[in-house]
This record gives C-alpha cells, sequence and structure tokens, in this order.
C-alpha cells in the first residue's frame, strides 16, 4: 500500500526540497505544496520508471563515493597543470574504448557519469550492445592504461554494488 501512495520516497523528497529552494521561501503552505508536487509528480510517471535496482552491498556505495571524491580531486590538479604548464601541441588527447563487463543499465549509467564528472575524462558514447564505453581523455600517453584504470577503480567497484 505505501508503495503505491509513495512509489519513490526519496525522488519526493527531493522534489519537495526543490521546491523550497525554487520559492525561496519556508513556509508551511509551501512546505505542503511541495510535498503534494512530490507526491503527484512519482505517482503520475510511475509507470515510465523502470524497476528498481538491485543493489547487493549498499556499504561499498560509501567507498565507492570517497573514490570518486578523491579521483575528482587528483584530476582538478592534473587538469589545472595542463591547462597552466602545457601547450595545445604537447597535449595528447584520445578516445579510448573500455570494454565492459558491467550489465545493468544503472550501473553502466553510474560508470559514465563518473567518467564524466572526473575532471580530463568525458563518457561520448555506449555501444549498440551495451558492451563497450566510448571514452575521451584529454592527456594520455596509453589508452589501453587509462581504460584498465578505469575498470579497476571503477568498473570493478561497480560490479560488486550491482551485483
Amino acid at each position: 500500500m505505501r508503495s503505491r501512495l509513495v512509489p519513490h520516497p526519496l525522488l519526493t523528497l527531493a522534489l519537495t526540497a526543490v521546491w523550497l529552494l525554487l520559492v525561496n521561501e519556508a513556509s508551511l503552505g509551501h512546505l505542503l505544496l511541495g510535498l503534494v508536487l512530490g507526491l503527484i509528480v512519482p505517482l503520475l510517471t510511475a509507470a515510465y520508471w523502470p524497476g528498481r535496482p538491485r543493489v547487493r552491498r549498499p556499504i561499498r556505495w560509501i567507498e565507492y563515493g570517497l573514490v570518486v571524491l578523491w579521483d575528482i580531486l587528483v584530476a582538478n590538479v592534473q587538469v589545472a597543470y595542463l591547462v597552466i604548464f602545457k601547450r595545445n601541441d604537447q597535449l595528447r588527447p584520445r578516445f579510448l574504448t573500455v570494454p565492459l563487463e558491467l550489465s545493468s543499465p544503472e550501473a553502466i549509467t553510474v560508470l559514465a557519469g563518473t567518467i564524466t564528472m572526473t575532471p580530463g575524462t568525458v563518457s561520448a558514447d555506449l555501444s549498440a550492445d551495451g558492451r563497450a564505453l566510448l571514452v575521451h581523455a584529454l592527456d594520455t600517453g596509453d589508452p589501453q592504461e587509462t581504460a584498465r584504470d578505469i575498470k579497476q577503480r571503477y568498473e570493478a567497484r561497480l560490479k560488486e554494488i550491482f551485483r
């Protein structure tokens, strides 16, 4: 019964919070309107939502998040160094293919988002069969090494989380 009334409770809370931030006023009326919107929107769109992904080891999310945050910090420094101290003709930009062992669309989306959030790399495309991700790296000497790093640091952890 609860899942019928509130099919996506986190979305309901997020929509309520976004509403309060948009109106820039914390009052009981705005809170109630935000809650009503937060309840109605997920109910109206519930038919279009896929099944919830199965997450086996939720505590690994914390580890994954810390690894990603660390990599973002390090990559920011590396990209700043490249921008400040290297000329364009010294950069070695490359497209590389990362073969995927992940099969869950949610896990692949998290991986692609992680790659894009990390400065210096961008997820460009997913193969039609979902078995490879095309990634652009701003500066890499060895594309295979970069692909191996992505697989070891991110994909291996996501496999544990989503299997």
